[in-house]
């Protein structure tokens, strides 16, 4: 298998896990993060989000976890606070190798990007998981409540948006992120359920 070259991302430090398939939206007020923004749209490309483990959001570079998503922008606009609002969607997770900051006090993170999810089916010990899913959307709708029947089977599938409708705590989201097998992740939610 041929090994993908390292990229170079703007972040954006949260604290708040953006797990793939989820959305997030955010204020943008900062000159970097406007710059990053900018960039981005103007580029057609994406940035990270990675948790914030010392520091804040905003003031002096914060210190990130190792694991971050790529974020695209999906959606824009300016709110009657006069502020930038964004919505962005988490795609493929990465691994931060090592960071650096810009003049303009922006975090750059060289990546290495962590392996597509495969395309398991839930396991037997997990079939409650989906059910328990299916409840929870019929529940709270949103955009992921009109899934077709057969992504309630996906391990994967099933997995993200559990870890993304439970109430957890952002560094058990984080300990999901960092989690390369799906079945592993529905184990660990399966344990913190019990």
């Amino acid at each position: 298998m041929l090994r993908e070259a390292p990229l170079t991302l703007g972040l954006f430090p949260l604290h708040s896990v953006l797990l793939p398939g989820a959305t997030l939206s955010l204020r943008v007020f900062e000159r970097r993060y406007l710059d990053l923004v900018s960039e981005c749209m103007r580029e057609s490309r994406g940035c990270g989000v990675c948790l914030i483990l010392i520091g804040d959001e905003v003031g002096m570079p914060a210190t990130p976890a190792k694991y971050g998503t790529h974020a695209r922008i999906e959606d824009f606009t300016t709110g009657t606070d006069g502020l930038l609002h964004l919505r962005i969607r988490g795609g493929r997770r990465f691994r931060v190798a090592t960071t650096h900051v810009r003049d303009n006090g922006l975090l750059l993170a060289d990546v290495d990007w962590c392996e597509y999810d495969p395309d398991d089916e839930l396991r037997p010990e997990h079939a409650t998981l989906g059910i328990v899913l299916q409840h929870m959307l019929d529940q709270v709708g949103g955009e992921h409540a009109k899934a077709p029947p057969a992504r309630f089977d996906e391990a994967s599938w099933v997995g993200w948006r559990l870890a993304e409708l439970l109430p957890l705590q952002e560094s058990q989201r984080q300990a999901l992120l960092q989690l390369d097998d799906p079945h592993a992740r529905l184990d660990r939610m399966l344990h913190w359920i019990d």
